[in-house]
């Protein structure tokens, strides 16, 4: 509310605001409301807008600012000690997905529920198998493996990204370049 001139009135941003109110009320004098609303809108009208004047007060409440969405960390390698415990059979892989022969849409899909699922479940690493790709007359562009190529891309995008904290290649005894060792971020 703004500071009144004299005693008794009203100011020009108060008599607005009442207005809008007094549109709202049912009038139990309709002679005496249709007086009032006639002379409220004559003195609306007379009065000049101020173009998207901001409040005077300082406890003016303001629309809040839009929420940045929080980037997740970079993807990491798995720890060199991890790692080596796995190669030697100390730590156990958790579960495995074999992606060979799906089209690039299966796989995708299948790949994105078997990661939700392990982190359901509270695995810890698991390994995703993409194979290494097809000989010689199945290169695209001199690659071969599709999905090999495919796979850590998807691992990045948002849908999977606050599933995965890393990925590394497999060792040769999990697959090598047709494996990867995927780490699973923890539910919370």
């Amino acid at each position: 509310m703004s500071k009144r001139g004299r005693k008794g009135m009203l100011s020009p941003e108060d008599r607005e605001l009442w207005g809008k109110v007094a549109k709202t009320a049912t009038p139990l004098d309709t002679e005496r409301a249709k007086a009032q609303m006639a002379e409220l809108e004559q003195f609306i009208d007379a009065t000049p807008k101020a173009a998207a004047k901001s409040p005077k007060t300082s406890t003016a409440i303001h629309a809040p600012e839009p929420a940045k969405p929080v980037a997740p960390p970079p993807l990491r390698q798995l720890e060199h000690r991890y790692r080596k415990k796995l190669v030697r059979g100390v730590k156990q892989i958790d579960a495995r997905i074999d992606l060979h022969g799906l089209t690039q849409d299966r796989a995708h899909d299948r790949l994105r529920g078997f990661l939700y699922e392990a982190q359901a479940r509270g695995h810890k690493v698991v390994l995703v198998i993409t194979g290494k790709g097809g000989g010689p007359g199945y290169a695209y562009m001199d690659e071969r493996g599709v999905l090999r190529r495919m796979v850590p891309q998807w691992l990045a995008m948002p849908d999977v990204r606050h599933l995965v904290v890393g990925y590394e290649e497999a060792h040769t005894t999990h697959g090598g370049s047709g494996a990867l060792y995927v780490r699973i971020r923890r539910r919370r």
